[in-house]
């Protein structure tokens, strides 16, 4: 088994583009993925029964730090996209910088965007985006019973 490609934006459209024609569906999950544990694991595989195709976008660095504070990404964004290209069931992965995955989201149009259960289908910020194109919000993965938050704390 190969792992998934890490493409950029311009190639993973692309990609995309071919997929679509050939009448695949496709869904698409993101997070910062920074210090990988079982509940990633379990969100991203029921993502990917979800659609044909599962593309994940992981923050950049930058974004992490926005997000979740300084010290923070423990991993550099390369070596968490090759680690979620390793997961059985990802397609495709990305990097973005945003924050938030709307911009990719309206660039990329997947048929599902899928987000953990910290989520109602009403909550997701990127929704209205996403059901404007016609696409369907799903909510993925295991009760939010584990983070990397939890897990650097216990470490400490």
């Amino acid at each position: 088994m190969r792992n998934a490609p890490i493409l950029d934006e311009r190639a993973l459209t692309e990609a995309l583009t071919a997929e679509r024609a050939a009448g695949k569906k496709i869904a698409f999950a993101n997070g910062c993925f920074d210090v990988l544990h079982v509940g990633h694991i379990r969100y991203l595989q029921d993502a990917a029964r979800i659609a044909d195709l599962l593309v994940v976008g992981v923050n950049g660095d930058d974004s992490v730090r926005l997000l979740k504070g300084e010290g923070r990404p423990v991993m550099p964004a390369g070596e968490r996209a090759e680690l979620i290209s390793a997961i059985r069931g990802v397609s495709y992965v990305t990097v973005f910088d945003e924050k938030s995955p709307a911009r990719l989201l309206q660039l990329l149009r997947p048929d599902f965007q899928c987000k953990g259960t910290d989520y109602t289908a009403g909550s997701v910020p990127e929704g209205e985006i996403v059901r404007a194109y016609g696409g369907e919000v799903v909510i993925v993965g295991d009760p939010k019973d584990h983070s990397t938050t939890a897990i650097l704390e216990k470490m400490r």
